[in-house]
């Protein structure tokens, strides 16, 4: 497993992990760090309702301007987790101002092994993390735990065309992202795809306060001048890909609905019945065994050939 200083600022569009102790100093400038909140408030507005009652999952909250706003937004409670403590901070101060404090929840943690003991959310939250959770299927195994069987998944995050040629180690094919949504039990329920000329501006506005502080810091520590100038350099590639290659978009993912399937089964025979239909499904089983009829009801996810017993 990647060390959790790793995992952070490969979300951050970094590649050397010694960067990790000036992120703090690097971002000062910038709140709202990834997703944008006005976006994700919308869509929780589109697919859910009785918003004062709502649970949040903000995973990898940066400085919490998502739950912030959202909180402020529709009154709803938000649990928010970084891994930079200097983050937290400031997004307590920020639900201070914000008149938000009581609602909002944030906390210092590694969201890989937190999420473990956390359930029963309404909404949760990944916003511009990249692949800490793993690829999207691995991803959204684990959130499956968290959230609520009517519940949604919004994920913002890059995607690239089928048709191009392009290829990144961290973003995949439209296809291949669906494909692994469908094997996790789910489905793209929508989707807010930013447009890239509106966003040109907003993320030359970030990249030339990342390359300023970078810059200052350079003057501070003249022996890690590489260490810097590499990270402009990787900010300067992946700005260019997002203005470019990578479709940028915000999805709202829900589970499978479940339904009630009948089924014959001679207990007396070794029958296989193959599932793929039914990428989630209650079974009913009924069996026969000459004398009665047993009925077994179980619930299962569907991914293969199974055989009932």
């Amino acid at each position: 497993m990647k060390s959790l200083e790793e995992c952070v600022v490969t979300a951050l569009d970094g590649s050397e992990p010694e960067i990790f102790p000036y992120i703090p100093y690097i971002l000062q400038d910038l709140w709202e760090i990834g997703a944008s909140p006005e976006i994700i408030i919308d869509l929780i507005k589109k697919h859910k309702s009785d918003y004062k009652n709502l649970m949040i999952l903000d995973l990898g909250c940066g400085k919490g301007a998502v739950s912030v706003r959202t909180a402020s937004k529709l009154q709803c409670r938000c649990y928010g987790i970084d891994a930079v403590s200097e983050f937290i901070e400031y997004a307590d101060l920020k639900a201070k101002e914000f008149g938000v404090e009581s609602l909002c929840r944030f906390e210092v943690g590694d969201i890989r092994t937190k999420i473990k003991e956390l359930n029963s959310f309404d909404v949760v939250i990944l916003g511009s993390i990249g692949p800490v959770l793993g690829n999207y299927y691995q991803t959204l195994t684990s959130l499956s735990k968290c959230t609520k069987a009517d519940g949604i998944i919004i994920i913002d995050e890059g995607y690239i065309d089928n048709n191009d040629t392009f290829s990144h180690p961290l973003v995949l094919k439209k296809d291949e992202m669906l494909r692994q949504i469908s094997k996790a039990g789910m489905r793209l329920n929508d989707e807010v795809i930013y447009n890239r000329d509106e966003n040109e501006n907003q993320d030359r506005y970030i990249l030339d306060r990342l390359t300023q502080r970078c810059l200052e810091l350079i003057e501070i520590h003249p022996d890690k001048r590489k260490l810097f100038e590499n990270y402009i350099r990787k900010q300067e590639h992946e700005t260019e890909l997002l203005e470019t290659k990578i479709t940028c978009a915000t999805l709202v993912i829900r589970k499978n609905k479940s339904y009630s399937i009948p089924m014959l089964y001679n207990s007396s025979s070794e029958e296989i019945i193959n599932c793929t239909d039914y990428p989630q499904v209650n079974i009913i089983f009924y069996v026969f065994n000459f004398s009665f009829v047993k009925v077994v009801r179980c619930s299962v996810t569907c991914r293969g050939i199974f055989k009932l017993c």
